[in-house]
C-alpha cells in the first residue's frame, strides 16, 4: 500500500469534505492514531461529518491506493479500526441519538456515539437494548458483529434488535439496507461485520426496560470448582431476565482468587430478581455481594487501562451446552497458565429463538461464549502460546462457532468459526456485488466470490 499523499491532494480532500482531515505532524493527529490495545499510523484520518464525506474518503482511499480502517469507538481487539500507512475513517461525529417514534420504540444512532452516551439519552424513555457492555465501546462495531450484552438472553443480540441502517459501500453509494430495501445487504451487515461498506446510521427497536438488578457476586476461592458447575447447572433453566457471566481471574502465581459471577436481572421487580439470582447465591460462601437496582446506563463499565506494553491475546468460542463438566474441563485447563483471564458468558434465550438463517449471525443455538484472555505482552506470551492452544484444543470437542467481537489474532480456524461454510458462501457473494475488490478487508474477512477461497 502507498502511504505517500501528495500535500496537493490532501489539500483538495480537505476542500471537498466538511470534516476535519490530519495527517502525520498536524495538532491533535496524534490523540487520533491509537486504540485501547494498538497503536497505528495512518496516512489520512478523516473525522467524517456525513455520509458524502464516507464515499469522498473510501474513493480517495481508493485512488491513493490507501487501506481503509473504519473507527467508530477504537476498541477493535484485533487493531483493524486503526493502521500504518492507510486511511481512517473515524466516525466520532456521526453520534446522534434519537427517539424517532417514541410508540415503536424506534430509536437512530449515528454508528459512532458510544454505548453510555445510547444509555443515557435513553433512559428518561425508559428504553434500552442490548448493547456492548464497556461504556466506551463505539456503536457501530459492535452493531455489525454481534452484540452479546447484559440484556442478551432477554432481547438478543444487539443486531437483532436493528430495523434499518444507513450503508456506504465501496463505489461511493449511499445504500439503506433493511427488510424491505436491499434485504441481501440488510441480511449481511447483521453479523458480516465491516466487509459490505461503511454503516453510518442504525435504525433499532429498543425495549422498555427502567431499571436492572446489577452487580458481582464473589464466592470462596477453594469453592470455585463447585460454585461454577452449580452456576452452569442454574442458567440452563434460569429466566430469560437474568444474564450471567462468571469470570475467573489468573492467579499470576499467587493464591487463588475469588470465582466471581456478574449478574443482570432486566427489570424492576425486586422480588422476581432476587427468585432468579438468589439460587446463585446459595451456590457457596458468598464473600461479597455487591447487586443492586439501577439504571441501565450503571451496568455499562469503564474501559480497565493495562500496564504498559500489555496487549491481550484474546479468544473465544460458542457452545451449545454449558454443562458441569465443560465448566470443570474449563477450570482443569486454565490451572495449566497462571495468567489466562477465562470469561464464560451464559446467553441464549432470546438469540436461541432467531432463525438461523435470518442473520449473517448464524449460531443460534449457543448457550454461552468462553472467553479466553492471554495477559501480558505479546513478546512475554510467545512461549505461552503452546499451552494456550492446548487450553481451546482441550475445549473444543464442545464447542461450535465463534463470536467476531473477542478476537485479537485473526486464524484462518477462527475465520471458520465465525462463518460456518454455508454462511461464508452466502456472504462472498455478497461481497463479490458489493466489494468485489475487498476494499473493506481490515475485518474478520470475507473474501468475495471467485476470489481465493476461505
Amino acid at each position: 500500500m502507498n502511504s505517500d499523499v501528495d500535500p496537493s491532494d490532501i489539500a483538495c480532500l480537505r476542500a471537498e469534505v466538511t470534516g476535519e482531515v490530519f495527517v502525520p505532524g498536524d495538532p491533535g493527529y496524534d490523540e487520533l492514531t491509537d486504540l485501547i490495545v494498538h497503536t497505528g499510523h495512518p496516512a489520512v484520518i478523516i473525522l467524517v461529518r456525513s455520509n458524502q464525506d464516507v464515499a469522498r474518503g473510501i474513493a480517495f482511499a481508493r485512488e491513493h491506493d490507501l487501506e481503509i480502517s473504519t473507527r467508530s469507538g477504537g476498541h477493535s481487539n484485533a487493531g483493524f479500526s486503526t493502521n500504518v500507512g492507510g486511511l481512517v475513517l473515524n466516525l466520532k461525529h456521526l453520534n446522534t441519538i434519537e427517539v424517532v417514534d417514541e410508540s415503536e420504540r424506534l430509536v437512530r444512532l449515528g454508528a459512532g456515539a458510544q454505548w453510555d452516551q445510547v444509555a443515557a439519552a435513553l433512559q428518561p424513555h425508559g428504553l434500552a437494548f442490548t448493547s456492548g457492555d464497556t461504556t466506551s465501546v463505539g456503536v457501530g462495531g459492535l452493531l455489525v458483529g454481534g452484540g452479546i450484552g447484559w440484556l442478551a438472553r432477554k432481547y438478543g443480540l444487539a443486531l437483532d434488535s436493528l430495523v434499518a441502517a444507513d450503508v456506504v459501500t465501496a463505489d461511493g453509494r449511499i445504500l439503506t439496507a433493511s427488510a424491505q430495501e436491499n434485504p441481501d445487504l440488510f441480511w449481511a451487515i447483521r453479523g458480516g461485520g465491516g466487509n459490505f461498506g461503511v454503516v453510518t446510521s442504525f435504525t433499532v427497536m429498543a425495549q422498555p426496560v427502567s431499571q436492572v438488578f446489577f452487580g458481582q457476586i464473589s464466592f470462596a476461592p477453594q469453592e470455585t470448582a463447585a460454585v461454577l458447575s452449580g452456576w452452569a447447572e442454574h442458567m440452563d433453566s434460569a429466566p430469560e431476565e437474568l444474564t450471567a457471566t462468571a469470570m475467573c481471574w489468573p492467579t499470576f502465581g499467587e493464591a487463588a482468587p475469588p470465582l466471581a459471577i456478574m449478574v443482570c436481572y432486566a427489570g424492576g421487580d425486586e422480588e422476581a430478581a432476587n427468585a432468579a439470582i438468589d439460587p446463585i447465591r446459595k451456590l457457596g460462601t458468598v464473600v461479597d455481594d455487591q447487586v443492586r437496582p439501577m439504571p441501565y446506563g450503571e451496568a455499562l463499565q469503564p474501559a480497565s487501562d493495562l500496564p504498559p506494553g500489555w496487549r491481550p491475546r484474546i479468544r473465544n468460542r460458542l457452545t451449545p451446552a454449558l454443562t458441569a463438566d465443560l465448566a470443570t474441563t474449563i477450570l482443569t485447563e486454565q490451572a495449566n497458565l497462571e495468567n489466562l483471564y477465562v470469561e464464560i458468558r451464559s446467553i441464549g434465550g432470546a438469540l436461541n429463538r432467531v432463525p438461523q438463517q435470518a442473520t449473517a449471525f448464524p449460531h443460534r443455538s449457543t448457550q454461552a461464549m468462553v472467553m479466553g484472555v492471554l495477559l501480558g505482552s505479546p513478546e512475554g506470551n510467545e512461549p505461552l502460546l503452546p499451552a494456550y492452544e492446548a487450553f481451546w484444543s482441550a475445549l473444543a470437542p464442545s464447542m461450535s462457532g465463534a463470536y467476531s467481537g473477542f478476537l485479537s489474532d485473526i486464524l484462518p480456524a477462527d475465520t471458520d468459526a465465525v462463518y460456518p461454510q454455508q454462511v461464508y458462501r452466502r456472504l462472498a457473494a455478497l461481497k463479490h456485488a458489493y466489494d468485489p475488490c475487498n476494499v473493506f478487508h481490515l475485518n474478520v474477512n470475507v473474501q468475495p466470490a471467485g476470489a481465493d477461497q476461505h
